[in-house]
């Protein structure tokens, strides 16, 4: 399987909450997703970045709080429908979208896919559902940047034993039934996060052929390959502190044991297949 990493948008953010030592001075951060093509299922997406109903949303209270705590930009060039135009595809070419989790830098194009799936663990909506305002800003999640028929359009992942090569995860979610892409359970940063593991080559047994999709798990490559954790400040934010600890402690035991994977996070710079600099 192929898989593309892309950029929507980017947000501005203190660099030091993000990796301690970093300087205190705002630094861009990409909003990645990322496109896969899968040999029966065509092409689906891993989350959206940002999308015209960020902004808009940001204009209106209590969006504004979200929009002056993490600016916000999305250039022309980089929304989903521009994107996928200069791959040869259309929104409606979509039809399923593995959501990591619903932060806005990561569902701000949904409603730009009139006719996709969204794909994601249950927990990953439920807690949230129900919030709205100033309660639902202080998550992160800003409900009206969702399709309205977004609770109709959901296919919940379904997780299963894990088989040995994905330890120490000892559950996980074939998402298509074929070994092919499987979704991890990291939750903390948000709630029902995952991962996905892709297998993008032929397989070895330190990694090689496997794409690392680590979302939100990290800020930086460097995190989850040398270790380094996030400022106190940016712990606050999350959903569940502990959760986070112990999913970034099982995905850096993963690389650690398969050090030849490609790793991409969202928000840094993606390794290029077949690099592995810290291994």
């Amino acid at each position: 399987m192929d898989v593309v990493p892309l950029v929507a948008g980017f947000c501005l953010n203190v660099a030091a909450l993000t990796e301690r030592g970093a300087p205190w001075r705002l630094r861009a951060y990409p909003a990645g997703f990322a496109l896969l093509f899968h040999p029966r299922r065509g092409p689906v997406l891993f989350d959206t970045g940002y999308g015209a109903a960020v902004p808009a949303a940001m204009r209106r209270w209590p969006g504004v709080l979200y929009g002056l705590v993490t600016p916000v930009r999305l250039p022309a060039t980089q929304t989903l429908p521009a994107q996928l135009a200069r791959l040869g595809l259309m929104p409606s070419d979509i039809r399923e979208v593995i959501v990591s989790h619903l932060h806005a830098d990561h569902v701000g194009a949904l409603r730009e896919l009139p006719r996709a799936r969204f794909v994601l663990d249950p927990q990953a909506y439920a807690p949230l559902r129900a919030l709205r305002g100033l309660r639902a800003v202080r998550r992160a999640f800003l409900p009206e940047v969702l399709p309205p028929d977004f609770g109709d359009r959901l296919s919940p992942l379904v997780f299963a034993p894990a088989p040995p090569e994905l330890a120490p995860f000892n559950r996980a979610a074939d998402v298509f039934g074929d070994g092919l892409v499987y979704a991890l359970p990291v939750p903390g940063h948000a709630p029902g996060m995952v991962a996905l593991l892709v297998r993008t080559g032929a397989a070895g047994p330190e990694g090689q052929g496997w794409t690392l999709l680590a979302g939100d798990v990290a800020y930086h490559v460097g995190a989850l390959r040398e270790g380094g954790e996030p400022h106190p400040l940016a712990r606050a934010a999350f959903w569940d502190v502990r959760g986070e600890r112990e999913s970034r402690a099982k995905v850096r035991a993963w690389l650690a044991a398969h050090p030849h994977a490609r790793v991409i996070v969202s928000h840094d710079v993606p390794e290029s297949p077949g690099e592995t600099p810290h291994a």
